[in-house]
């Protein structure tokens, strides 16, 4: 949990952000990072203003401690318990039982390999309710240049990986 509380860390290890460079010409992420802590302050005060201290432990508390929960439990299950689809150099694994729980993230090796993918499965069985969402996004036109891995990049990381044992 480490680089939760530690700033130093995240800022040294990705210092360049090059995997982002398409959301830094966007005015309104640009706008949204400026502003990210005015948003939980209003939304704060909007939980408490229509629904009370109750909404606010709710809404709030509890579906905030549940996220970081969720996240705890991909970041620490899956480089521990799971398969490696992927050889890519890390512990990262894929458990089919936490990408049930957490909407698709348990497929986390395919994560780790394709990190610029919006969708985590890879095999068409693997359940990634994040990805469902995105493409339903995707196909009313709110969501747009949605990456993917192609068929030939999957196949250069699968080479890659059965190389990595010979």
């Amino acid at each position: 949990m480490g680089w939760l509380f530690d700033s130093g860390y995240i800022l040294e290890k990705y210092q360049e952000h090059k995997n982002v460079d398409d959301l830094k010409k966007q005015a309104f992420y640009r706008f949204i990072k400026m502003t990210y802590t005015l948003h939980l302050f209003v939304f704060t005060a909007l939980v408490y203003v229509f629904g009370g201290f109750t909404y606010l432990v709710w809404v709030v508390g509890v579906s905030t401690t549940l996220l970081y929960q969720c996240t705890f439990l991909v970041n620490s299950v899956c480089h521990i318990w799971g398969n490696q689809a992927w050889n890519n150099g890390d512990l990262s694994k894929n458990n089919w039982w936490v990408a049930l729980v957490t909407f698709g993230e348990g497929w986390h090796n395919n994560h780790h390999v394709f990190e610029y993918s919006a969708r985590y499965r890879v095999e068409w069985w693997q359940i990634d309710v994040g990805w469902y969402t995105i493409r339903f996004l995707e196909v009313v036109g709110l969501a747009t240049n949605v990456k993917l891995p192609t068929e030939a990049h999957k196949l250069k990381k699968s080479v890659a990986s059965l190389n990595k044992f010979k």
